[in-house]
């Protein structure tokens, strides 16, 4: 891919932590493998439970409500996700497997009948607005309404919790088996979820999953354009395309890092964290431990095993892991099936540009030629 270098290599091989800085606060990046899945586990010494800090960069500005269940600890957290997470497992359903297939093939199909497209404004922004209606069970016009908020339902685009509450009145007079009306409807801890509850669960399904999946999609396609052979790869054996998914999720690695807030003090690798002060988990880092991945710094698609982390770890695992899995397998699949070879036209990286590292994290635009 277009800049696949990971800024994080060398301060990796000489300590586990790395200084970042964020908006003059300094929060220093767990990089390692091991360090990472530690520190992930354990919540108690790094919280969730900081409201509006579950990334580096605060959201106070762009959220009004707490986001659930990610900006909690236990037991609140294993509370609410357990009020969710059999809306999120309906991707391991056969119809719905089915179902999300057709739907990528069908635009892959389109792509081939074009002369050119935007693999991520073209092709990925609405793939993954569209598979979403099929996660929250509404009608697929939704999309275009979700494709206008851009590539990020909070950085750039507005009116997300305007929509959301207008979405919780719509169930209430209109229930059915949608998303929005099965929140409506649950019961937690004996009562009903107020409206600020709803609409933190309803934030971090459209905020959280958006751009992931973009950035991995527009980065997939790019990747099979720069490597010719590769489809041949896929299309060589079946199990390659889980083994392929799971390596450009580790490759990719589109979210750079969570933070964690230590509400005691709390020690990583040989540095002190004060009471109050925040640790980013660096996802990406720790999916290149060269320790850990042999040939970290490539795509290997038959990479067998791959103990990534680009879905997190402990129980802040990402809710949407399967939905996303299955959108990435299903492309897979489609691109071997259908697609000879794929022409790279123009590509403008998607650059994370911080004081402490500059990242890619996907692109703004790729225009590529189906054949």
């Amino acid at each position: 891919m277009t800049d696949p270098r990971d800024p994080f290599k060398e301060a990796r091989g000489k300590c586990p932590i790395h200084s970042t800085e964020f908006n003059g606060e300094d929060i220093p990046f767990v990089l390692g493998l091991k360090d990472l899945r530690k520190t992930a586990k354990d919540w108690q010494n790094f919280s969730s439970d900081h409201p509006f800090k579950v990334v580096p960069h605060t959201e106070e500005k762009m959220r009004s409500m707490r986001q659930i269940p990610i900006e909690m600890d236990p037991p609140d957290h294993t509370d609410y996700r357990a009020l969710v997470e059999p809306f999120f497992k309906r991707p391991n359903d056969p119809a719905y497997i089915a179902d999300m297939e057709s739907l990528i093939s069908s635009m892959v199909e389109e792509m081939l009948a074009t002369d050119k497209v935007d693999a991520v404004h073209e092709f990925a922004l609405p793939l993954q607005c569209r598979a979403l209606t099929r996660l929250l069970n509404v009608p697929e016009s939704e999309a275009d309404i979700w494709k206008e908020w851009g590539l990020h339902a909070l950085t750039e685009g507005e009116g997300l919790e305007e929509y959301t509450a207008e979405q919780f009145a719509k169930a209430e007079s209109q229930p059915g088996d949608d998303f929005f009306s099965m929140l409506n409807q649950v019961e937690f801890r004996g009562r009903n979820l107020t409206l600020e509850e709803k609409q933190g669960i309803a934030n971090v399904t459209f905020a959280g999953g958006k751009d992931t999946v973009i950035n991995v999609v527009s980065s997939i396609i790019v990747y099979f354009a720069e490597n010719k052979e590769a489809l041949k790869t896929l299309r060589e054996n079946e199990k390659n395309i889980n083994t392929a998914c799971e390596e450009f999720v580790r490759y990719v690695s589109p979210l750079t890092a969570i933070a964690r807030t230590c509400p005691h003090g709390a020690q990583v690798g040989e540095q002190d964290i004060p009471a109050g002060g925040r640790v980013g988990l660096c996802w990406p880092s720790a999916n290149r431990d060269e320790t850990v991945f042999e040939k970290a710094d490539e795509v290997v698609l038959d990479r067998i095993p791959n103990p990534h982390i680009g879905f997190g770890f402990g129980i802040h695992n990402c809710l949407g892991a399967p939905q996303a899995r299955l959108i990435i397998r299903s492309l897979l699949k489609s691109l071997s099936e259908q697609v000879k070879s794929i022409e790279l036209i123009s590509a403008v990286p998607r650059m994370e540009n911080e004081e402490s590292y500059t990242r890619q994290v996907g692109y703004d635009q790729a225009v590529v030629k189906f054949s």
